[in-house]
């Protein structure tokens, strides 16, 4: 995941006063939306694992009638997949909190009250169009949130403009945010279309996604912003992104991979055709691959002193892990535990590879 930083209008970047009550909220609050981002990855993973993907038959009721599960009714699918989506909005509720935090530190009280009213225009815009569109036999809700992810959007634009400093922390925290309101409408057509295979895969990825981007936000705020310049070899920086290239390709076999296996999530719903045993082997080769230049990155790092050194013995650790349980899944015949945790372990690896990839580069020294 390459690094990405927009430059701010002002030439004076500083990270949040971590000292202060409100800096320290920050922090808290960002290392609560990366774990959140994460046990989310493993509530869904449960959901398809346990067959649990239709337990709520509806959405975003669970049933036409009912906003919650009847046990009576649904059993424990039902609550497995109304807890997943009770977790969506804790990890909702995080990411608003990051933003506004962000925007009260760095954008000041305009910036945060131009943020509210945008978020009280989509509230207002979302309920009008659900309005709208249920008497005309429309799909309301998809649409009622479609048009509320359209304001956040909007509020994020404005904000990454306006915003005199710190631009690469508003620029995080709104992504998280987005692709929060993002993945409920997903989740909720990935319920609509039951529970198609390369839906669920893209809700995953997308979910792994959010996980790296929270992780870029820890990494940035602990670090001053401004002009920053490559830290390692150019070599080094070409094969961590070819590395990176090795482990994009390694998930979305993997994505594959579990979507022709037999945990569909349902036991009616059916898979994409693929043969899970020959994409099991496939899965296999990018993901050798990709432990070989992890591992290559970590001696030349070490040999060399670099700056992600460190960095690069967690992701050996986790990408170690990672091989050892997706073998040890394979022999036993995937069993639901083991596939959950190698879900987990994916988007931990991808979130420490993304760690690597920011300490590629360091601050520009300040002129004496």
């Amino acid at each position: 995941m390459p690094e990405t930083t927009i430059p701010a209008s002002t030439p004076t970047q500083t990270a949040p006063p971590r000292s202060a009550p409100w800096g320290r909220a920050l922090t808290v609050f960002a290392w609560l939306s990366f774990l959140s981002e994460t046990i989310i990855i493993g509530t869904g993973g449960a959901v398809r694992l346990t067959g649990s993907g239709l337990g709520c038959s509806d959405w975003p009721l669970c049933t036409p009638d009912s906003l919650v599960p009847i046990l009576e009714v649904q059993g424990i699918h039902g609550i497995i997949e109304f807890g997943n989506r009770l977790m969506t909005g804790v990890v909702g509720i995080i990411a608003l909190a990051v933003v506004l935090l962000v925007l009260h530190l760095f954008s000041g009280k305009r910036g945060l009250v131009t943020a509210l009213w945008y978020a009280a225009g989509g509230i207002v815009a979302a309920v009008a169009a659900f309005g709208i569109a249920a008497p005309l036999h429309f799909p309301a809700s998809p649409i009622a949130l479609g048009v509320l992810l359209i304001a956040v959007i909007a509020a994020a634009v404005r904000s990454i403009r306006t915003t005199p400093s710190r631009r690469d922390l508003v620029l995080l925290a709104w992504l998280v945010l987005i692709g929060v309101v993002a993945q409920a409408l997903v989740g909720g057509i990935t319920v609509l279309t039951g529970l198609n295979p390369f839906i669920v895969g893209f809700h995953y990825t997308s979910s792994l996604l959010l996980v790296c981007i929270t992780a870029a936000f820890l990494v940035r705020l602990k670090t001053d912003g401004g002009p920053r310049e490559r830290a390692v070899p150019a070599w080094f920086a070409a094969v961590t992104h070819v590395t990176g290239l090795a482990l994009a390709v390694t998930i979305v076999f993997g994505v594959l991979t579990t979507g022709s296996g037999p945990h569909s999530g349902d036991a009616d719903v059916l898979r994409h055709g693929f043969d899970a045993t020959v994409l099991a082997h496939v899965h296999s080769w990018p993901g050798y691959i990709l432990a070989t230049l992890v591992l290559f990155l970590t001696v030349a790092a070490w040999v060399l002193r670099l700056e992600p050194r460190r960095w690069l013995l967690v992701l050996v650790l986790a990408i170690l892990v990672q091989v050892g349980v997706g073998v040890w899944q394979a022999r036993e015949g995937l069993p639901p535990l083991l596939v959950g945790i190698h879900m987990v372990l994916a988007s931990l690896s991808a979130a420490a590879y993304t760690v690597v990839v920011l300490h590629l580069k360091r601050r520009v020294p300040a002129e004496a």
